[in-house]
């Protein structure tokens, strides 16, 4: 959600910027722009509504001088989607222009606070409100803009990632975080500074992760600088990148999510690769085995997600509930920061997001702490905010997920459940070995049991055709797979905008049955079990009211084939690691709806890849 790059030293900025941009667009957007210091010591600002592409259009034979500045691609929070609301915004000066990513929630008490002084402002936006503050207190104390922005920001309330630029102090950028990350890249006489690190890695492979509450000092010619907002000096912590190039380029695919798709028997093996034995007969988890006390003598555990990582977590339920017999709560983090949780320092609370910068699950944690639970990560971005606000935790080592809709990640986080909850049965001797053992054999089996799912591609794209203009699709599944249909609902309402609802088969008769008839299909999902039966009942009962069904079934199952309109072959793995092979058909199902009905599958409408504000 939203995207900020900056660039200071020797190489001309507006390059570097917009192909940032470029690389930031899977955050979703919906404006653009640049700010340029000049060679002459002016600030050209350049914005409009819509894609990069449309920046770089509007931009076309302007003055783009200038090795410094500062770029932005804005979701519209306060304000409508338009060029003035676009960043970066402009002081009343128009000496100073800053980017911002986050809220202030006290923008408005501000903005009649600076109002009363004489400001005008163009825009609806909060981040207006800040760049005027800044402006009218480095003037009214004749300050340093360092010194501006610190005790500006001391009056801010909300999340924010901001970068600031000022032709007073030609050779600086100032940049500060709070609940919204920030990366910088520490060059060769250059430094570079973006929301994550998919911007830098061209360059460098040097990066810092900002901390809550710290403000970068990047001046040209100069070493990095960080302080804190009460102007104590910071430790800077360089990190090496494990990111290169390729892995942030379609390889050949139409789209970013197809590509993510067929990355699967990769990330998953790189997901498991030592973690299990050669022998398949214990996993090891270093974040479970360094804090094995807690887990042992653990009373409860909550996990709280959002979205997809909601639908991981649900799955994650049943698994370490069934392995290690500790009862498991399941919440989504934006409800549980309200709701006054029942929190001991008994529990322990489970962290899952892709991107480790999710707002909700970011303030779960830290009430979580504050109460005096220990809390545990899972999730992909090495360094990212989440991975350092928890104890401990496990990286699920999918690589980048630049498509929105997640695929590769909802796959590592249940493959990483998967072994959390063996890892934990091991310590508490809870789940009889030689059951670890089948298990984990299979974790070790999942790549090519994938790449044997992928091969349902062609079929799966076909029968796309059948339902492409649909407006409702129904999804059912029990067990562990009931989280598996809410997952495939979800994927296809968020890239092909139908309507889709999962629910436990089971509650099909407690009002979805309603809704069913020719013009509703049925994703019944069947792999054999000990409910299959139950789940045959599910199908004859759409049947008889004139639903069509497909059905996702084990391989060979031809007792669904005989009343199933169309069913989906997969292999057969046992039931707790079902949903990773269940979820490939679901999302190639949902992708090739969306590419037939003209959808921008990797970035659609109104969503975020990373939902860094409330």
């Amino acid at each position: 959600m939203c995207g900020i790059v900056g660039y200071i030293g020797h190489r001309p900025a507006y390059e570097i910027l917009i192909k940032g941009l470029h690389r930031l667009e899977y955050r979703g957007y919906d404006s653009a722009g640049v700010a340029m210091v000049g060679d002459k010591g002016d600030l050209n600002i350049y914005k409009t509504r819509g894609k990069v592409e449309d920046l770089e259009r509007f931009c076309h034979a302007k003055d783009l001088d200038g090795n410094i500045g500062i770029a932005h691609t804005r979701w519209a929070t306060h304000g409508e989607p338009n060029d003035v609301n676009a960043h970066p915004h402009l002081s009343h000066s128009g000496k100073l222009a800053l980017v911002h990513n986050g809220t202030i929630e006290n923008y408005n008490i501000l903005k009649e606070a600076l109002e009363q002084q004489g400001c005008k402002f163009k825009s609806d936006t909060d981040t207006e409100v800040l760049v005027q503050l800044i402006e009218y207190i480095k003037t009214t104390n004749n300050c340093t803009l360092i010194e501006a922005v610190r005790e500006a920001l001391k009056e801010v309330i909300g999340a924010y990632a901001i970068a600031v630029i000022d032709t007073n102090e030609p050779d600086t950028v100032i940049a500060a975080r709070k609940s919204s990350p920030l990366v910088i890249g520490i060059g060769e006489d250059e430094t570079f500074l973006a929301s994550d690190a998919t911007p830098i890695v061209d360059y460098t492979d040097k990066v810092v992760y900002l901390n809550d509450d710290e403000i970068a000092i990047i001046r040209r010619g100069e070493p990095l600088k960080i302080i804190t907002t009460d102007n104590e000096s910071a430790e800077i912590d360089i990190q090496t990148l494990k990111l290169s190039v390729s892995q942030l380029e379609k390889g050949g695919f139409p789209h970013f999510m197809l590509k993510e798709i067929y990355e699967q028997p990769r990330t998953i093996r790189d997901c498991v690769r030592g973690r299990i034995g050669n022998s398949g007969g214990k996993v090891t988890l270093s974040g479970v085995i360094e804090h094995s006390d807690k887990f042992l003598n653990a009373k409860r555990i909550i996990i709280v997600a959002c979205g997809t990582s909601w639908h991981a977590g649900l799955i994650g339920k049943r698994l370490i509930e069934e392995a290690t017999r500790i009862p498991v709560e399941v919440a989504y983090a934006s409800e549980f920061r309200y709701s006054n949780p029942i929190v001991t320092p008994d529990d322990i609370v489970i962290a899952i997001s892709q991107s480790g910068e999710t707002a909700d699950t970011l303030a779960a944690i830290q009430l979580a702490k504050e109460k005096g639970a220990f809390v545990y990560g899972v999730c992909n971005v090495v360094g990212s905010s989440i991975a350092r606000a928890t104890d401990s935790g496990t990286y699920i080592h999918v690589g980048p997920e630049i498509g929105v809709a997640s695929t590769k990640a909802f796959t590592g986080q249940v493959t990483v459940l998967i072994m959390l909850a063996m890892a934990i049965a091991q310590i508490r001797k809870t789940m009889p070995k030689e059951e670890i053992t089948k298990v984990a054999g299979y974790l070790r089996r999942l790549p090519d049991l994938i790449k044997q799912t992928l091969k349902l591609n062609d079929k799966i794209e076909h029968l796309s055709s059948i339902y492409t203009y649909v407006h409702n699709f129904l999804y059912l599944g029990r067990g562990y797979n009931y989280p598996s249909a809410l997952e495939g609902a979800l994927k296809l309402k968020e890239i092909s905008y139908i309507h889709a609802e999962g629910y436990p088969a089971a509650e099909m008769k407690h009002g979805p049955i309603a809704l069913i008839d020719r013009e509703l299909p049925t994703v019944v999902i069947a792999p054999t079990d000990e409910l299959h039966e139950k789940i045959i009942s599910n199908i004859q009962q759409i049947k008889a009211r004139g639903g069509s069904v497909i059905a996702v079934v084990t391989k060979g199952d031809t007792s669904i084939a005989e009343i199933a309109d169309h069913t989906i072959e997969i292999p057969d793995v046992p039931e707790c690691v079902s949903p990773v092979i269940v979820s490939i058909p679901l999302q190639l199902l949902a992708y090739h709806i969306a590419v037939k009905k003209g959808c921008n599958v990797d970035m659609p409408r109104n969503l975020a890849k990373s939902v860094t504000v409330e």
